[in-house]
């Protein structure tokens, strides 16, 4: 499957922490700042990325620590690129929203 595919396969199945967060950003809802899902940046797919901002977000779950090494080569390759990366867990994304949208909003910045 390529990456385009993959990208879509991943849309189409949420997961629940996702899903959370993307109701909150999508339909330029969060600060009038356009986001995209499941966005494919060079060879990755990304959680979410504003483009406007060069700004990527990323959920993790269990399995983020059997994946650390990845996701530092990947957060390395996109911050080479000129990307701010911030990472969640997924737990804080569904106890923790406000919080969560505190911390985007911080990095985003004032609006244009």
């Amino acid at each position: 499957m390529g990456l385009r595919e993959n990208a879509k396969s991943l849309r189409a199945s949420m997961t629940d922490a996702e899903a959370r967060l993307w109701y909150q950003l999508r339909a330029h809802r969060f600060m009038g700042f356009k986001f995209k899902r499941q966005k494919p940046v060079g060879p990755y797919i990304v959680d979410f990325v504003c483009l406007e901002r060069f700004l990527v977000i990323e959920l993790d779950g269990g399995q983020h620590m059997e994946q650390a090494l990845k996701d530092s080569e990947r957060d390395e390759y996109l911050r080479a690129r000129g990307y701010r990366v911030l990472r969640f867990w997924n737990h804080q994304v569904l106890k923790e929203i406000e919080a969560v949208l505190e911390r985007i909003r911080l990095e985003v910045g004032p609006l244009p």
